[in-house]
């Protein structure tokens, strides 16, 4: 499936929209391969500038910093999941289905759009799985809150939300589970891979599949 899209998201994160010009493109394409390279914690403006041959003065005309950056690709991912959803569940009406749907999509959201070639949906899935949760466990999740970065988060949880309660109106903790059943999907494919025992999903297997079996299962056992 090849989606043409720009994602919106809070011009409070960047300086310059990346998506505007073929430099931030460049910006955000290269940004993706070296983080899932390196790591974000090797990860820095001056290896970037190296990678696409340009300088960190130039990046640092997107965005103030590495954090405001991973904060970016990761708002980007939200948006593209809740992009996803929205497609995929369009004509659907019954809630039970359209939930496997998102379980699905939570998953394998890292299908690649090639007509976004500057975002490696693949890559970025990665990011997310091993680097995700570095956008807003910091000291400043509380005033970055505030100003809105986290917005595409809470859409894509409060979509999800709705969901669940048009299954079961009367379930006390619809955001707890959406929220847990997203964050789920990224931990137990990292366990799998670094931290086995921690989970039941096995590596060799097809994971994947697995993981979305596993939360299927639990979808059922506490709406159905």
């Amino acid at each position: 499936m090849s989606i043409e899209i720009k994602i919106s998201l809070n011009e409070g994160i960047y300086l310059k929209d990346p998506q505007d010009s073929p430099l931030g493109r460049n910006i955000i394409k290269h940004s993706i391969l070296l983080i899932e390279d390196v790591g974000f914690e090797a990860f820095n403006f001056k290896k970037l500038a190296q990678e696409i041959n340009s300088t960190e003065a130039s990046i640092y005309r997107y965005f103030e910093n590495k954090h405001a950056l991973l904060i970016y690709l990761v708002s980007w991912y939200w948006a593209w999941v809740s992009y996803l959803i929205k497609i995929n569940t369009m004509n659907i009406d019954d809630p039970k289905k359209k939930l496997e749907i998102i379980i699905n999509s939570f998953v394998l959201a890292s299908m690649d759009n090639p007509s976004n070639d500057y975002v490696d949906e693949n890559k970025l899935h990665s990011i997310m799985i091993s680097e995700g949760t570095k956008a807003y466990r910091t000291k400043g999740v509380d005033e970055e809150n505030g100003k809105g970065f986290f917005k595409n988060y809470k859409e894509l949880i409060t979509m999800v939300a709705g969901v669940i309660l048009d299954i079961a109106p009367t379930f006390e903790y619809p955001y707890t589970l959406a929220s847990t059943l997203f964050e789920m999907s990224n931990d137990q494919l990292y366990f799998a891979k670094h931290l086995p025992r921690l989970t039941d999903i096995k590596e060799k297997e097809n994971k994947y599949a697995e993981v979305e079996k596993m939360l299927n299962y639990i979808t059922a056992k506490l709406l159905y």
